[in-house]
């Protein structure tokens, strides 16, 4: 369950940065304080939609990808990616007060989004692991957090020496006495 939160949370505060550069670049598209309930779309469609899109584009490319050379096969894969950024950015537009006045304000927001997502993967496992501690502190304070360590909880109590001698001998195996004698050798 947290996982799929952190990854839902990051996802969206990325898709929210993405809907306001698209609304900044573009004049075609209108995209302002619409983009919070925009990006929960984005978001939706990115975590469910398009996978299932994905897969099946993919299989129905796969049943003539041996008439194709190696090129077409390519261009192929990067116009059915194309396409369903498309329709996952139609969604967004239709589901959400985002508007697009013009025909470039659906040709090039599937691009910008597509670039997005490619940065979105190489930062994805530091946003994650942030996102992550975010929520373990949230979820820590909302649940009262249990009990605080005191200072002297927290102080190290003293070593005696069979400890210290147990502690060395789980390190490297050794008993005292063979540690002397290495020691004598050397």
């Amino acid at each position: 369950m947290k996982n799929g939160i952190v990854r839902f949370v990051s996802l969206y505060v990325f898709n929210v940065a993405v809907l306001l550069l698209i609304g900044l670049l573009l004049r075609g598209v209108s995209v302002g304080w619409n983009a919070l309930w925009a990006a929960i779309i984005l978001t939706l469609a990115a975590l469910f939609v398009k996978p299932l899109l994905r897969s099946v584009f993919r299989r129905s490319a796969a049943k003539s990808a041996a008439d194709r050379t190696k090129t077409g096969e390519k261009v192929v894969q990067y116009v059915l990616v194309y396409i369903v950024e498309l329709i996952v950015w139609v969604l967004t537009v239709w589901l959400s007060g985002v508007r697009s006045t013009s025909f470039w304000g659906y040709v090039i927001p599937p691009l910008i989004l597509l670039l997005g997502w490619v940065v979105y993967d190489q930062i994805d496992d530091k946003l994650h692991a942030k996102a992550g501690e975010i929520y373990d502190v949230v979820q820590a304070r909302v649940k009262g957090g249990g009990p605080r360590p005191t200072a002297s909880a927290s102080a190290p109590e003293r070593e005696t020496p069979e400890t210290a001698a147990a502690r060395d001998e789980l390190t490297d195996g050794l008993t005292p006495e063979q540690r002397r004698m290495l020691d004598e050798l050397g």
